[in-house]
């Protein structure tokens, strides 16, 4: 996916985290560089580990989308500087070592093994591993800057240990992250199927009901025409309904190659929460009690059916995550423009919502609700408790 991922609280907490280590090395490498004195080699020395470092930062700091493909490539580069300025005091050997003083950057290596980490978990696909192995060598190679010594080449070891970890948890992340996004996919897949069935379910019920009344119609055509009349209002309300359902569910659709497999059922509505709720109190110590507000007769046949699944979904959560709830409201109130459903208990545990890596049955209600023009919320209420509200607009659904 290409959403951005830099919204969530976590991810600003480790950027806030990384930049004030970052700060707090660049400091000491400071300190120490400047600690033999205040000449121009020891201020081109403090320069050169603070603007390298930097430069890491501009890597791995920016806001960054799912298979970006500009951050390999800016991986890269950086790699590939950070080598070469590498290389260059290798070939200066004393001399160089000389002119950075014993020291190779620690805010440098750590700015490394940071990109190394954003850019597995971010990068484009194809890019990412070359950038990475490239950097990961340059954070290893980063302490030879001060000589060839053993002392120096074990803390390259080290520092190629930490990207190989960073290289690690980027991995795992981003596959954790893969798995949720297929997770979520198939929900919303399986809910456009679900909306298919009942799209099956509702054209075969009103076209039977059609084809009966236009049967009936044809016996009594000469014995009572004025009853032909009231079959044909009645069969002319029925067709328009069904095409005002078709052209709103139309866009939600499963494969249409696919054979319709759905049962020839009526479908459950808002005139079923009643046998719903009694189906409830039967099997959990937290009664629910349902509160109407409104006519509900003559509601658009989808609207009717997805309010019964908010229903259902609320009370399901109820007798999942609520153990300690004592009571379930269920309200449900329309207006000459909404149809408002609330499902409200009184539990004191907290429960996640769809964004934090659980509640799929949430995910997929919210699909179904917006593909109606409708919201669905769910959290904390200011009370206590739990609420899932939803609101299907009423005007759009006849209209359409």
């Amino acid at each position: 996916m290409n959403a951005p991922i830099s919204s969530t609280w976590w991810v600003r907490l480790g950027q806030l985290a990384g930049l004030t280590a970052l700060a707090l090395l660049c400091a000491f490498d400071l300190r120490y560089g400047l600690s033999s004195g205040m000449g121009m080699v020891e201020a081109l020395r403090a320069l050169l580990q603070v603007g390298l470092a930097a430069a890491t930062a501009v890597v791995w700091l920016p806001v960054h989308r799912q298979g970006s493909r500009v951050l390999p490539v800016a991986a890269l580069t950086l790699g590939a500087v950070s080598l070469t300025v590498t290389a260059g005091f290798l070939l200066l050997g004393a001399r160089g070592a000389y002119l950075l003083g014993g020291t190779w950057g620690l805010a440098e290596s750590a700015g490394m093994i940071a990109v190394v980490f954003v850019v597995t978990r971010w990068g484009a696909a194809r890019l990412a591993p070359p950038a990475a192995v490239l950097v990961a060598l340059a954070a290893a190679a980063l302490p030879l800057r001060a000589g060839p010594d053993l002392v120096y080449v074990i803390f390259g070891l080290l520092q190629a240990l930490g990207a190989i970890g960073a290289a690690a948890a980027g991995i795992y992340l981003r596959v954790v992250a893969s798995g949720r996004e297929r997770a979520i996919a198939l929900v919303r897949a399986e809910q456009r199927a679900e909306f298919a069935r009942d799209l099956h379910d509702f054209i075969a019920h009103h076209v039977t009901g059609i084809v009966v009344q236009a049967q009936g119609a044809r016996f009594v055509a000469e014995q009572d025409p004025q009853r032909v009349i009231v079959a044909l209002e009645q069969i002319e309300r029925a067709g328009a309904e069904t095409m005002a359902s078709m052209r709103r569910m139309v866009g939600v659709l499963r494969d249409p190659d696919a054979p319709p497999d759905a049962p020839l059922a009526p479908l459950a509505g808002v005139a079923d929460l009643a046998p719903l709720l009694e189906g409830h109190n039967g099997t959990t110590d937290a009664p629910a009690q349902l509160y109407v507000d409104g006519p509900l007769d003559q509601l658009p046949v989808e609207v009717s059916t997805s309010a019964y699944r908010v229903v259902m979904e609320g009370l399901t959560n109820a007798r999942q995550h609520a153990s300690d709830a004592r009571s379930v409201a269920v309200s449900v109130r329309r207006t000459p423009d909404w149809l408002l459903v609330r499902v409200a208990n009184d539990g004191a545990s907290p429960r996640p919502t769809p964004a934090r890596g659980h509640g799929f049955g949430l995910v997929g209600l919210t699909e179904r609700v917006r593909a109606l023009g409708g919201t669905v919320t769910a959290g904390p209420g200011v009370s206590g408790g739990w609420v899932l509200d939803a609101a299907f607009p009423l005007r759009s659904a006849v209209t359409r």
